[in-house]
């Protein structure tokens, strides 16, 4: 059982002492909820995963994208991807991997299912003890629940200093790194000491697309549940090529306490439902008319679409 007390996360901060060499960014497949069409939600108003797309978390894509320059200013340094979620959630690994990461963890099993973010968070953190990185970067938020709640409670969990709203990585040595980060009104430059965890904001630059030589070198990239029911050709290619191995972690590599995984570690309960129904190609015509206007405004506000 791992239990996160204070001697085990001042061990943790101790490294700041160490040369950075090992990134980690923690990436989300989340449902294509920018681009619905009539089936994207199911009656009872929820998303209907089945009838979109899976993607890359665009945010997380942002957070890789400041990964990659870390890497790109420190001699050595590795970036590789953590991500929680089915076996199909490896796409997102060989996704990064054909950008410049360099290889990736999947946290998969049925223990984690109906995880909430306390839940989510706490399995991620077991899973970067084990990994034991020097910087860790997440997007804001994921699309599908916009909480912006992982990131934060990783850190909290891990001990470690936090910047979150990263826009811009300004400067970073092996025991400080200097930020950008996005206000309401404006920005600031913050400097925390190292090891940290890093959250990017949308506003930060687009990771940087495909290299071809890179989809080549990685497209035969497999997980262990993948590399399981693969071709014998297929297993003997990337044991011979270690690099295409992405790493899988199941519950009981991450030594966590099962009560506080999955359904029964998620203490959150929703108190109320309210059915939001999309619909493709809905319009409404619209004059310049004040009344077509306020009729409009109070259409939105009786939703809860504004207000």
């Amino acid at each position: 059982m791992t239990n996160f007390g204070a001697e085990q996360k001042q061990n943790f901060i101790i490294k700041t002492m160490k040369k950075v060499t090992k990134i980690v960014v923690l990436a989300k497949q989340v449902p294509d909820t920018r681009n619905v069409g009539k089936d994207a939600m199911t009656a009872e108003g929820t998303v209907n995963r089945a009838a979109l797309a899976a993607i890359f978390n665009p945010e997380d894509l942002n957070a890789l994208e400041m990964a990659l320059q870390m890497k790109d200013r420190i001699e050595g340094a590795t970036v590789e991807v953590l991500t929680m979620g089915p076996q199909r959630a490896a796409d997102i690994i060989r996704e990064a991997m054909f950008r410049g990461a360099d290889g990736g963890y999947l946290l998969s099993g049925r223990e984690f299912a109906g995880s909430d973010t306390l839940a989510t968070s706490y399995a991620l953190s077991c899973a970067l003890r084990k990994i034991n990185p020097d910087i860790i970067v997440a997007g804001r938020q994921a699309i599908d629940g916009d909480t912006a709640q992982v990131g934060p409670q990783v850190a909290e969990k891990l001990g470690l200093p936090q910047v979150t709203y990263a826009e811009e990585l300004v400067a970073i040595n092996d025991t400080e790194i200097s930020i950008k980060r996005r206000l309401e009104r404006g920005s600031e430059v913050v400097v925390s000491p190292l090891p940290a965890l890093i959250t990017v904001n949308s506003s930060a630059k687009e990771c940087r697309p495909r290299n071809a030589k890179r989809v080549m070198k990685f497209k035969y990239a497999l997980a262990t549940s993948e590399m399981a029911v693969a071709e014998d050709k297929s297993k003997a290619f990337i044991e011979e090529r270690p690099y295409l191995h992405i790493v899988e972690f199941a519950a009981a590599d991450v030594n966590p306490d099962p009560e506080q995984l999955g359904l029964s570690g998620s203490p959150t309960k929703v108190k109320k439902i309210e059915n939001v129904v999309f619909q493709a190609k809905e319009a409404k015509a619209l004059t310049a008319d004040d009344a077509d206007i306020n009729s409009l405004m109070v259409e939105l506000i009786a939703s809860h679409t504004l207000g």
